[in-house]
């Protein structure tokens, strides 16, 4: 018995029994301990028989069908005593309690490890999700599993070793989670067919609480990670590549529908339709996350209050990146890059209300910020650079306030659809003013007006765009610069910054040259700037 326990510890799952030293047996006293072995189902025996020879199988079936106790154990050679009891692990599926004082109450915890492996009787993911208990741990050796639609409805987690892959390809999901506290780890997911009638993914967790989603990989799927009715939950630090070409052929990477309290962090997203999304979903936060190359937006949004989004990079999406219908929302410290197109924005705000920007660079993009229906923003510390404009503002949005932002090369600084306007701008610095500091306290003594006429004339009739470079519009902004009657007086900053404020380095950047990514575009973004 005492070989077939050895053999089971060291290759088999193992199982902590976890006892405080000081226990002792009342009937007998500290010199001598004995177990007293609970009973346990007959389907915990059926588990494990296959790796005892007949005759461990007919003692541990006494043990456990009549709750025989045993004068003595040893594990490895070594006798199990009251003091070492409590740090052994014993590997074989039984639950152990001491006859203890009742004042001592101790309390037994049992958690088992299974692998998968291709190579041996436990092939399946499927069947060791059916031994599995609440608290136990799957390990899945490298190989391809292609198997049904994985359900976990236990508190388990999944870790995946190198090269452990989940292939789908059969027209269904990969995993669907309905339990709490799961993790799921180190596995790649992919070939997850797309479909029109359902949203298909990878991963779903469906009103699972506590759950984390953690390095893992995810190549073409039509969702990746799809959440629903969840809280508490973390998506973390996983690399998600889809394969669309068309728009209403692919999925989102990271969706969210009606959760709460969600970490998204430190993921990798690219080629999917949005990259993350957030729908009906509150108090959470977004951070540290690149979200590239994406078919429509890089970060999509609505209804989603007190949320949080900072320190994630927003590059190269067709419509870059839109928040809607929301407020007590937080944009701090993110990049918005190369967002290009007709219809794109680096950040598209419509009736976002009490709500900040701050400290973000919006660099080469068609529209930087277009601001529409929101209202009592505060836009602070941000550089807007090379861009096409610099922020359209609406005569629907009032009450913001733009105040200590950089605007550098860009084609237009400020525009709008109406003379009529009710937002603020102080302090910033515009690389076009023209005007002097005689106490040289910083600021302008002389007003600048950001809204070139020729930026209104482009927003009544966008054709006219063919003159940008033309002598005609250079006399039509000189013109204006000597009497300004028909731009809106109220764009007006009154004190202008004379020197650039500082701009902060990105701070994803580090951690995008530590993995060899975007190098080249935050370099040579950030010397466009310093010229």
């Amino acid at each position: 018995m005492a070989r077939d326990i050895d053999a089971l510890q060291r290759d088999g799952p193992n199982t902590s029994l976890m006892v405080p030293p000081t226990t002792v047996c009342p009937f007998c006293g500290p010199s001598q301990t004995r177990f007293r072995f609970l009973t346990i189902a007959r389907t915990e025996l059926m588990k494990y028989t296959h790796v005892l020879t007949l005759p461990a199988r007919l003692l541990l079936a006494a043990v456990l069908l009549q709750g025989i106790a045993l004068p003595a154990l040893t594990v490895s050679g070594k006798a199990v005593t009251a003091d070492s009891f409590s740090t052994t692990t014993i590997g074989i599926p039984v639950a152990a309690i001491l006859h203890t004082d009742a004042a001592a109450n101790p309390q037994t915890i049992r958690t088992t490890q299974y692998t998968v492996d291709p190579s041996t009787e436990l092939s399946t993911i499927t069947r060791a999700l059916q031994l599995a208990s609440d608290g136990d741990t799957i390990y899945v050796n490298p190989g391809q599993y292609r198997e049904p639609v994985l359900t976990i409805n236990k508190s388990i987690s999944l870790i995946g070793r190198s090269g452990a892959a989940i292939v789908g390809g059969d027209g269904h999901e990969l995993l669907v989670i309905l339990a709490d506290n799961v993790t799921i780890e180190g596995l790649e997911f992919s070939g997850v067919e797309r479909s029109y009638m359902e949203d298909r993914s990878a991963i779903r967790i469906e009103e699972g609480n506590n759950c984390t989603i953690r390095n893992n990989t995810f190549r073409d799927n039509f969702f990746a990670v799809y959440m629903a009715k969840s809280s508490g939950c973390r998506v973390e630090g996983n690399d998600i590549e889809g394969a669309g070409t068309r728009e209403t052929q692919s999925g989102n990477g990271i969706h969210l529908w009606y959760s709460r309290n969600v970490v998204v962090k430190n993921n990798d997203i690219r080629g999917h339709r949005d990259g993350i999304y957030f729908e009906f979903v509150e108090d959470s936060e977004v951070t540290g996350n690149s979200s590239m190359n994406n078919l429509r937006y890089g970060l999509h949004f609505m209804f989603s209050d007190r949320c949080r989004y900072a320190n994630n990079e927003f590059r190269s999406n067709k419509s870059g990146v839109a928040i809607m219908y929301s407020e007590n929302v937080e944009i701090a410290n993110n990049l918005f890059i190369r967002n290009w197109g007709q219809a794109t924005f680096g950040l598209l705000m419509k009736e976002i209300d009490d709500s900040s920007l701050t400290g973000n660079r919006f660099e080469q993009n068609s529209i930087a910020i277009l601001i529409e229906g929101s209202n009592r923003m505060l836009v602070e510390s941000n550089t807007f650079a090379n861009n096409g404009w610099a922020m359209k503002i609406m005569a629907n949005a009032e009450d913001n306030l733009v105040t200590r932002n950089n605007f550098l090369h860009n084609t237009f600084d400020v525009t709008t659809n109406s003379r009529r306007a009710v937002s603020s701008f102080v302090n910033n610095y515009w690389d076009r003013y023209e005007g002097y500091d005689l106490n040289r306290d910083g600021f302008g003594d002389l007003p600048h007006r950001p809204v070139r006429f020729f930026s209104i004339v482009v927003e009544q009739y966008e054709p006219a765009l063919a003159l940008l470079n033309s002598l005609f519009v250079d006399v039509l902004d000189a013109a204006e610069n000597i009497l300004p009657v028909l731009t809106p007086t109220m764009f007006t900053d009154e004190s202008p910054k004379i020197k650039r404020w500082p701009i902060p380095e990105f701070t994803r950047l580090s951690a995008l040259q530590e993995s060899g990514r975007s190098v080249a575009v935050a370099s040579s973004s950030q010397a466009s700037i310093n010229q």
